[in-house]
Parts: structure tokens; sequence; C-alpha cells
């Protein structure tokens, strides 16, 4: 399989006062193009920092992250830049939807940064939201805004999709309806999906599970049949 994101020996350390503290302590893994992965860990883990990273956010204290041919950890702010808005994009806990834009807007703002978009009606269609596309953020439910937030995601057609807790803010039916949905993107579209989650039922989707403790990777787990999304509980 192409690895897509190679990370070798992860470090950050962020000052508190007078205190370090050590968010990663050396992680290394890789991850390939189109699989769909699941980064397991109690608050505080470094799950969050570890997305953070390898999406260009922030910056490591120490190691490497390549991105394909790229040094992702190298990268002078404009570079950062550049790769956030072509080989990334990012679905968050809230949906941070622009107020005052329609859904199909908040779509096509995004579509814009992107030489090779997706078309936002046919995005629209796949969220179940092709009614709605003219409704803004504060007419739709929660899940419809993350369906939206997702859409919007997808429309620049990055190469890898980081979820950090995209089921957190919503109830279970409408969580497993956002989990089908980033499960069809990975399966139809061939993109690499990376979710990250305190939630271990959310795992059994996924082709690998990435355990994290203490700011290293306890152990990674391989799904060699995983479940479709309405097959999970939690």
């Amino acid at each position: 399989m192409e690895t897509i994101l190679k990370i070798e020996n992860l470090t950050k350390d962020y000052k508190m006062g007078e205190v370090i503290v050590q968010a990663l302590r050396g992680v290394s893994f890789e991850i390939y193009r189109g699989e769909f992965v699941v980064v397991l860990g109690p608050s505080g883990s470094g799950k969050s920092t570890i997305l953070n990273i390898i999406g260009g956010i922030d910056r490591p204290t120490g190691g490497t992250i390549m991105c394909q041919d790229k040094d992702v950890s190298k990268m002078s702010d404009r570079a950062l830049t550049i790769y956030r808005r072509k080989n990334v994009g990012f679905v968050f806990q809230f949906y941070n939807l622009v107020p005052n834009l329609t859904a199909r807007e908040n779509i096509a703002l995004a579509a814009e940064l992107s030489s090779d978009p997706i078309p936002v009606d046919s995005l629209l269609e796949t969220i179940g939201l092709a009614d709605r596309g003219r409704h803004f953020p504060s007419q739709l439910s929660g899940g419809q805004q993350q369906r939206v937030a997702i859409a919007r995601a997808v429309a620049k057609n990055p190469d890898i999709l980081l979820c950090d807790e995209p089921t957190g803010a919503l109830d279970f039916s409408t969580g497993i309806q956002v989990l089908k949905i980033l499960k069809e993107f990975n399966q139809t579209q061939g993109k690499t999906v990376v979710i990250i989650t305190h939630n271990a039922g959310i795992g059994r989707i996924g082709d690998r599970v990435f355990y994290i403790r203490d700011g290293l990777i306890d152990r990674v787990e391989h799904n060699a049949e995983p479940v479709p999304p309405e097959e999970v509980s939690w």
C-alpha cells in the first residue's frame, strides 16, 4: 500500500509557567492512501495534538511529518497555508460554519480554494441536504450543520480528511449518520480519513485503530473486517 503520511519520532512540548508538559513523547506511525484510521485515547492523551500537527495547524517540537514527498515539519508559514488549503480537510466537533452564509455558500467557499473541487450540488445530494442548500446554519439542526461541515471539508477534494471528535456534539442516531457520510467519502472517493475520538465503539469501523496514551502509541490494531457505521453502538 502507498504511504500517504509518515510520522517519525514526533514530539511536542508545551511550556506552562516554569513547567514543561510533554504532549507527545516520540510518536511514529504510517498511514496509507485510502485508509480509514481511528485514533482512540482519553482526554489529554495527545490525540488532538497529533491531528493538529499532521494537519499543519501546530508545529512539532521534534520529529518529522512526511505527507507524500512533502516534509510538513520543515515548511514555512506560507507553505503550511498552501498545504492546509490543498492537501488537508478538517472536520471539528463544533461546526464553525460562517453564520451569514447559506449551507451551499459555506461549501462553495471551500470549493473555491481548489483547482479540482468536488461539485457543490453533488455534495449537498450526498449529505442528504439538497433541499436545504439555501438555509443558514441557524436554520439547521446540529447534525445537519455537521454534515455541511463535512461537505465543506470535502469540497476542495483533499488527499486527507482529519476529523476531531466529529460525533462529540451529536446524539447517537445523528452521530451514526455522520459516520456513514465519512465512510462513504472514504470508499467512493478513495480518500484517506483519520478520526480522533475517545469513543471506543467508533474504532470498529476503522481499517486500523491507533490507541494513544500519555503521548505515546500504546498499540495498533488491524480490523480484518471493519463493520459498517450502522452496526456501531456506544
